[in-house]
Parts: structure tokens; C-alpha cells; sequence
């Protein structure tokens, strides 16, 4: 599989459940780590929970197993490594406090400076 279809695999699980603000940040350039973050919100503990289900299901359905996951259980703060993709997903007020789009979109960097 491909980063690109699994780029899509992983947008299109966090779409089928409703993810908020789903996030595609392309980072070759950035860190050497991953090539995309892709962060998207869940609105309780349980839907960040239920979305990082889906996505570690739908990749496994594909044959292909995550490197390791965090916070899937607390569902405050669920983190999938596919690899090439890192995924993120959190409640509102985490992702408000961490910022991560700013960290990592160097877009937002530039017109910040």
C-alpha cells in the first residue's frame, strides 16, 4: 500500500465516524520521523476512542499492522505510528492546548513570522 492510499484509508475511517477537523499535514521536509501527521478531533473520551479503533481496524483489514498506539485507552489523546503516517486524535480542549498544527504546518510558521 502506498503513503497516498493509506493517507486515504486513514482520512476516509476518521470521516465514517464523524471525526472534527481532520488535519493532513505533509512533514518530509519538516522531521525525517513521518511523512504526514494527520490530527482530527472526537468530541468525548468515547469517540476518540471509537476513532482510533477504526482506523488501527480499517488498517489491519488492509493487512497491515500500526507500529504502536497511545492513549487509546485514557481517550483524551489517542496516537496511532502507521510509519509514514503519524495520526492524532484528541478531544477539543487537548487539542487547543498542544497546537499542533502550528508545531508541524510550516505554512503556519512562515505567515506567523
Amino acid at each position: 500500500m502506498t503513503v497516498k492510499q493509506l493517507n486515504k484509508l486513514v482520512i476516509d475511517a476518521l470521516e465514517n465516524l464523524k471525526a472534527i477537523d481532520i488535519r493532513n499535514i505533509d512533514v518530509r521536509g519538516i522531521t525525517s520521523i513521518a511523512d504526514y501527521m494527520i490530527i482530527a478531533t472526537g468530541n468525548s473520551n468515547r469517540q476518540v476512542k471509537a476513532l482510533a479503533d477504526k482506523v488501527e481496524q480499517s488498517v489491519k483489514d488492509k493487512g497491515l499492522a500500526p507500529l504502536g498506539s497511545e492513549g487509546v485507552e485514557e481517550g483524551d489523546w489517542a496516537l496511532i505510528d502507521l510509519g509514514d503516517i503519524i495520526v492524532h486524535i484528541m478531544r477539543p480542549s487537548i487539542r487547543e492546548y498542544y497546537q499542533l498544527e502550528k508545531l508541524w504546518d510550516i505554512e503556519s510558521r512562515k505567515s506567523a513570522n
